[in-house]
């Protein structure tokens, strides 16, 4: 089996580390590229960066920060926020992403995720997917949550992966910094359906949560924040206690 992966996520506005619950309060949690080497010096498996800012200010992804961070790093770093054009997604990768990752752009362009996939391979296509429930129904939403698409959460994701993406982010925003634990049910369902990898986001707060989304929610990685940022959880102990629990993690 798959050895299963632990991803800090750096959300960055104006250049800083913040977490904020459900996407709108938001604290300052440091420095990304402190952040960034710690993860690395810890055992991280791999990063995400997404500038927050992006879509709300319609601002172009930092790519000097990225450099900054691809730099002092040496794990898969992927990249997301702002992201609408191939010229785009070549800037990120000329400044040392490794992989990008797209969400509204996608929904708004589904073309996009095949242009990618074409240009640099679907190893380096992410599809971000962040879901909310209406009437016991997950839907897409985008803009952080703030706009509901319509679109069915499992549909989209089979879309996506049909159209070329080569690993799905999935979002739950109900549980997005919660620390209640991830969306078990829908993730589960999601991953089974699929022959590419889902990573779970949202709502990690302890680790039997990891556990809970590896084994129950059948995620092949696992991505938090806060928890990491704010040092509640230290991924070397994570993994630690994954291992002891039968989970296939690389230490």
């Amino acid at each position: 089996m798959l050895a299963k992966r632990i991803i800090p996520c750096l959300d960055i506005k104006d250049g800083r580390t913040v977490k904020g619950t459900n996407f709108v309060q938001l604290r300052d949690a440091g420095d990304p590229v402190e952040l960034a080497m710690r993860y690395c010096t810890e055992g991280a498996d791999e990063l995400v960066f997404l500038d927050i800012t992006a879509t709300v200010d319609k601002r172009r992804t930092l790519a000097e920060l990225v450099r900054n961070i691809a730099t002092h790093i040496n794990i898969p770093f992927t990249v997301g926020g702002g992201i609408n054009t191939i010229d785009d997604v070549s800037v990120l990768m000329d400044h040392g992403a490794d992989k990008i990752s797209v969400n509204t752009s996608a929904v708004r362009n589904p073309q996009l995720v095949s242009d990618l996939a074409k240009n640099f391979g679907s190893q380096c296509v992410v599809v971000a997917i962040d879901i909310k429930r209406f009437d016991g129904v997950w839907k897409v939403v985008t803009h952080g949550g703030r706009n509901a698409t319509g679109l069915i959460a499992t549909e989209w994701a089979k879309t996506v992966a049909d159209l070329g993406a080569g690993e799905i982010l999935l979002t739950s925003m109900e549980n997005d910094g919660t620390k209640n634990g991830f969306a078990i049910d829908i993730t589960r369902q999601i991953s089974e359906s699929l022959s590419i990898p889902v990573i779970a986001s949202g709502g990690a707060g302890t680790m039997p949560h990891f556990k809970e989304v590896f084994e129950a929610g059948a995620a092949d990685a696992a991505l938090a924040a806060s928890i990491f940022h704010f040092g509640e959880i230290g991924i070397g102990a994570l993994k630690h206690y994954l291992k002891e629990n039968n989970i296939p993690v690389r230490l």
